[in-house]
């Protein structure tokens, strides 16, 4: 089978970047292991949120020059702080045209609230999420944080108090009853917020929900709830509003997190719109290679049939999806055995302290100015590393695991692209 381009990994940095290309024209394969690691993610999209040495990013864009001072290997100091800046104002507008509406700009940083009721600085959040500027106050005075009853994912009185102490705002709690709900609360391993979702998403089952909210709402200047509600959009949420006339918020929960869940969709959706030949189930076992090029995969559903494409893109993820595996001789990418960012000795992988900076979530696959993946030294021609697998970057200390997968996707289409031109 022949393809222009083949994307190895269905996540934010593998979707995104076969939306480019396809937009482009080009016939695109997505070649998915499995569930994508946005269903275990809040639906926000962090840009930069603190510098290597610690220093909090009030201003991503801004603070570009230093980060690539600190961290050299950055994928945005690879790509150069200019590109950098125009190509996530591009990634915001791929996002729309997939028909996600998210709040916030690369050039300010605004603060969304946990379900821990905790503020955490972030680039893009979707419409439903309670935010705020660095420097602000939330628009309520005083807030009804509602649980669901029976549900885990959860805790509304955590939120509550964080709430209360961070912002000092005035709670209350409560906790809302559904009859719909029984079947599903029956059973504990099928109350998730999913399945939630696609109970209270029937427009039958919003009339007694608003009107319990009404009940429980009681003086609150807003609601909020679990992100238990809107899978495919924010259509029940708004006719939800209406109904009870107040504002209401929705809090991610454990996972499966719908919000991550629905931007993952809306990106598939899209691509498939375009085209785009979509592999679930599916995982590359090994690769041909001559001469600096990669010139065939073999996956495990299509046995001794390869893919073959122009332009092959590695977006296999970390360690938490395959697409680095740690054993006793290092760290290693297991398809094309490709440089990796590492430590030789184990016990400078991690820190004994919890929450300090691990140095394992910087390994990753080494690649050059333009993403193009390295062994040995030497660039493929024809195979770049995006998103989780790219290392020399701690996506969770640095805040900026979905910028850089954002980000080095369009910088790679466009890589392909004017390669394709020349």
């Amino acid at each position: 089978m022949r393809f222009d381009v083949v994307v190895i990994g269905g996540g934010l940095a593998g979707l995104s970047c076969a939306i480019a290309v396809a937009e482009q024209g080009k016939r695109c394969a997505v070649v998915s292991s499995g569930q994508s690691a946005l269903y275990f993610s809040s639906g926000s999209l962090d840009l930069l949120a603190r510098l290597p040495d610690g220093t909090p990013v009030e201003m991503p864009l801004a603070a570009l020059p230093q980060l690539a001072q600190q961290a050299p290997q950055h994928p945005y100091a690879l790509i150069g702080p200019g590109r950098v800046a125009a190509l996530s104002a591009a990634a915001q507008r791929l996002l729309a045209r997939c028909g996600l509406q998210l709040q916030g700009e690369g050039a300010n940083n605004h603060l969304r609230i946990t379900p821990l009721g905790t503020r955490r600085a972030t680039w893009l959040s979707p419409q439903a999420i309670p935010t705020l500027p660095l420097t602000g106050q939330l628009p309520w005075r005083r807030i009804a944080v509602i649980g669901i009853e029976g549900f885990l994912d959860f805790q509304p009185q955590m939120a509550a108090d964080s709430l209360s102490r961070e912002l000092g705002v005035e709670t209350e709690v409560a906790y809302l009853h559904m009859p719909a709900l029984d079947r599903l609360r029956n059973n504990p391993s099928e109350f998730r917020a999913v399945n939630i979702a696609r109970v209270l998403d029937l427009m039958e089952s919003l009339p007694p929900m608003a009107e319990e909210l009404r009940r429980l709402a009681g003086e609150a200047d807003a609601l909020f709830l679990p992100a238990c509600l809107g899978l495919e959009d924010d259509a029940s949420l708004a006719v939800l509003q209406d109904a009870v006339g107040k504002p209401i918020r929705l809090l991610p929960t454990l996972p499966p997190s719908v919000p991550g869940m629905r931007l993952h969709q809306a990106l598939r959706r899209r691509f498939q719109q375009l085209g785009g030949v979509f592999m679930p189930g599916d995982s590359v076992l090994r690769a041909e290679c001559e001469a600096g090029r990669v010139t065939g995969l073999y996956t495990r559903n299509h046995g001794d049939i390869p893919l073959r494409a122009q332009q092959v893109v590695l977006a296999s993820g970390s360690f938490f999806s395959n697409g680095l595996v740690a054993d006793f001789d290092g760290v290693r990418e297991p398809i094309f055995g490709l440089d990796v960012h590492s430590r030789a000795d184990r016990a400078d992988w991690s820190r004994r302290e919890l929450f300090a900076p691990q140095p394992y979530l910087q390994f990753g696959v080494r690649t050059d100015g333009r993403l193009r993946a390295m062994k040995q030294g030497m660039p493929f021609d024809n195979l770049y590393a995006i998103g989780a697998v790219a290392g020399g970057y701690d996506p969770l200390q640095q805040g900026c695991g979905a910028g850089v997968s954002l980000i080095g996707a369009l910088h790679v289409a466009q890589q392909i692209a004017a390669e394709e031109n020349a």
